[in-house]
């Protein structure tokens, strides 16, 4: 049995909040001594410890009381549950260090300055630049001519949803151009994040077949951190979520990659993106 004063010194709930609990029938002592002294046994101990998972999600203590004297209350199916919610706390608020330690190091300033014509045409210039020979050459026989697909490359910027994603990515326009001007087109280096891509969504499809979270989950990481290479980003987090809404509100990119990595793909990688950043 243990004393009060050893159920608080165990857990970090104070001795006042135990007797409260004890008071509005949420956790009674398992026993009183004579002089009226509180006991619990480890029973009530673990009980205390569910009670502290419920609390972690902010639940009201009347409504903990209530689920827990439901007659239906499953204790292995209320942790799990909670063990789920809890890590989607735990991610949501990850992203969230992230993004205040981008801030912190200057990064993520988030200043919506627009292009100027003289920013457009320097990322263009070196688009143009790094892109090889039989790429531009495609490009330009899609478009008739070196002027008009320039000219679709500037547009680009131009489109107020394009700038405001980028801008959500990256923190900043200058942010935008260094990642841009820092692009060398290296066809091997493209080969091998690709490559690497595609080593990460099979392991998205295995984990859903497995129904392994954790699984998936590691692959979010490492989705984000070759997202990170691919795009010269300092934080993921923006650019996932919004690839995520895509495959759930975008039928054709939904389709091709479930048609390049199975059937439900796409709909299983955008939730457990969402599931990791706690969305």
């Amino acid at each position: 049995m243990k004393t009060v004063k050893e159920m608080s010194a165990i857990t970090g709930i104070s001795i006042r909040a135990l007797r409260y609990y004890d008071e509005i029938g949420l956790l009674k002592p398992t026993e009183l001594t004579e002089a009226g002294y509180r006991l619990y046994d480890n029973k009530a101990l673990e009980k205390l410890q569910e009670i502290m998972f419920f609390r972690e999600l902010e639940i009201p203590l009347t409504d903990i009381k209530e689920i827990m004297d439901n007659p239906d209350y499953d204790k292995e199916q209320a942790l799990s549950a909670q063990k789920s919610l809890l890590e989607q706390k735990r991610n949501r608020l990850n992203g969230i260090i992230d993004l205040i330690t981008d801030v912190m190091k200057g990064v993520n300033t988030m200043s919506f300055e627009a292009f100027n014509n003289e920013d457009v045409q320097k990322m263009v210039n070196h688009t143009l630049e790094c892109m090889s020979k039989e790429s531009l050459g495609r490009q330009i026989q899609k478009y008739g001519s070196l002027e008009k697909y320039k000219e679709h490359l500037m547009s680009g910027y131009a489109n107020e949803q394009v700038t405001a994603d980028l801008l959500k990515w990256y923190g900043s326009k200058e942010k935008v151009i260094e990642a841009v001007m820092q692009a060398t087109g290296n066809p091997e280096e493209i080969k091998q994040e690709q490559e690497e891509n595609t080593k990460i969504y099979r392991q998205f499809m295995a984990a859903k077949e497995a129904g392994n979270m954790d699984m998936a989950h590691s692959a979010v990481e490492m989705l984000a951190e070759n997202y990170k290479k691919m795009f010269a980003l300092d934080n993921a987090r923006n650019i996932l979520l919004d690839l995520a809404k895509e495959y759930l509100q975008s039928k054709r990119l939904a389709e091709a990659t479930d048609s390049q990595f199975g059937k439900g793909c796409s709909e299983y990688v955008a939730h457990a993106i969402q599931h990791y950043y706690g969305v």
